[in-house]
Formats: structure tokens, C-alpha cells, sequence
């Protein structure tokens, strides 16, 4: 991993920078990146794992207090450009309760074809960004290396997916706003949970590789998309209730996917 050359490093004291307003925008609405082309990180965490996977930075963001934290000071040159500012401005566009004081400008990830080959999971509107963001993590954890996202799911790139994804983002190929139609590039078997599947996950023969794939928290996976599936598959609930959380679903299903391929 090279660290960049010395960054150049300005002062912002003012609410209405240019750019203070385009981060403003990006937290106010999160699909505003697929526009501006760029994406905004908050929290060291973040910042953190892009570096460490040697991905680039445009723009550093922090606090005075941040900049005279060496740590932060170091991360920040990540960047070929720093801006400095006041708590109360970093504030005025932060998404979090409780400010990060260091954050990251992108440049939003260009699209790119599906592989036809590789283990995927495969969202079908999902509505909570803490699902999607938990579930791009697993995925990542467990050795998933594609998610593709249909239509009415939440924005892969959105600040509060971001947040609940912790760096699993840059781990993963993202295809998002995809129609039916363009999982016919998937050259793999489907594989749907269930509460009222027939076959139970640990007996079940899961294809290796495979295509998971996760529906809307209320209405399950679409009967359309049920109907390219080659397995559908239910998790065994001793305890007696009724459904899972479809993210802790999710880790359930790539944890046992993950296992069987050791």
C-alpha cells in the first residue's frame, strides 16, 4: 500500500463551500451519489478500510480537533486533498448522533458486468438499510464476493448502508437497480429462504457455487423470482418463532454455504 504525496490542505470556515454543500447533499439523500458520482464516508472505520484496500480517496474531510490527532492526521493524507474545518460545520453535514470528526469524498464506483460464475446473493427489495448494510457484511465475511440488488432495494451506496456494511463494501462487486431480466447473466443455481420451505437448511444439498437469494422483510422473495429457483430452503426454529430477521437469516444461510465449502 503507497501512501499519496503530501496533500494540499485548506481551511474551510465557511457554511456555504461548495463543497460542505455537495456533502450536505449526499447525507440528505441517499441516493444522491448515483448523480454526483461520488460517495462520502464518515468515521475513521470507514476511511480506514478503503485505505487498506489500497482504494482511492479524492477529498479528506475533518474537525481541527481531528487534524491535531496524529492518527487522523495520518489517515487524512490518504487523500491528495485535506480540508480542515470547525466541529460545528463537520456537524452541519454529518449523518451520525454523535460527529465522527474525519471522513472521506469517493469517487462512486463505475459499473461493471456481472460474473456469470461467482457465489452471489441476490436482494429482492429490500426496504431497511441496517438489513441491507448487515447483510453486504456477512456476504463479505463468509467469502461472497458478488451482491446484486433489484429494483426497490435500498441504495447499496447510501450513508446508513455504508455505516451498517463497516467496510464490507470494498470487498464486494455491488450491482444495484437491476431488473429480473439481468439475472440471466447469473450462470448459477438459485437458492431462496423460506419459513415454509420444505427442504431444512442442514440437510438440504446446497449447489456450490450458488446464487442466495434474500427478499422484502414483509412479503419474502417475489413468486417470479421463486420461480428461477433450484432450492428452496427454511432454517429450523426450535424456539418456536415464526420467521428470522432476513439479515440474520442471511448470515445463518452463507455461514452453512461457507462451512460445506471447507
Amino acid at each position: 500500500m503507497t501512501t499519496p504525496a503530501t496533500p494540499r490542505v485548506q481551511a474551510i470556515t465557511s457554511r456555504d463551500n461548495p463543497l460542505l454543500k455537495q456533502l450536505r447533499r449526499l447525507v440528505d439523500d441517499g441516493g444522491h451519489y448515483r448523480r454526483a458520482g461520488a460517495l462520502w464516508l464518515e468515521g475513521d472505520h470507514l476511511c480506514s478500510a478503503l485505505r487498506q484496500r489500497g482504494l482511492p480517496a479524492r477529498q479528506a474531510v475533518l474537525t481541527e480537533e481531528a487534524w491535531a490527532q496524529a492518527n487522523l492526521r495520518e489517515l487524512a493524507h490518504w487523500a491528495p486533498q485535506v480540508a480542515v474545518l470547525p466541529a460545528a460545520l463537520f456537524a452541519g453535514f454529518s449523518s451520525l448522533a454523535t460527529p465522527a470528526a474525519v471522513g472521506f469524498l469517493i469517487d462512486a464506483p463505475a459499473a461493471q458486468p456481472v460474473q456469470p460464475a461467482v457465489a452471489s446473493v441476490v436482494l429482492d427489495r429490500l426496504q431497511d438499510p441496517g438489513n441491507v448494510g448487515s447483510i453486504l457484511r456477512s456476504a463479505a465475511a463468509f467469502g461472497v464476493r458478488q451482491v446484486l440488488a433489484l429494483q426497490g432495494t435500498a441504495a447499496l451506496w447510501s450513508p446508513k448502508v455504508l455505516r451498517a456494511g463497516m467496510g464490507a463494501h470494498f470487498a464486494l462487486a455491488l450491482h444495484e437497480g437491476l431488473d429480473l431480466g439481468a439475472l440471466d447473466a447469473l450462470q448459477l443455481p438459485f437458492v431462496a429462504t423460506s419459513s415454509h420451505a420444505g427442504a431444512e437448511l442442514p440437510g438440504a444439498s446446497l449447489p456450490a457455487p450458488c446464487a442466495w437469494v434474500l427478499g422484502h422483510e414483509g412479503q419474502g422473495v417475489s413468486q417470479a423470482l421463486l420461480a428461477r429457483c433450484a432450492l428452496q430452503v427454511r432454517i429450523p426454529q426450535p424456539g418456536g418463532e415464526e420467521s428470522l430477521n432476513v439479515a440474520a437469516a442471511a448470515a445463518v444461510c452463507l455461514y452453512e454455504s461457507a462451512r460445506r465449502r471447507q
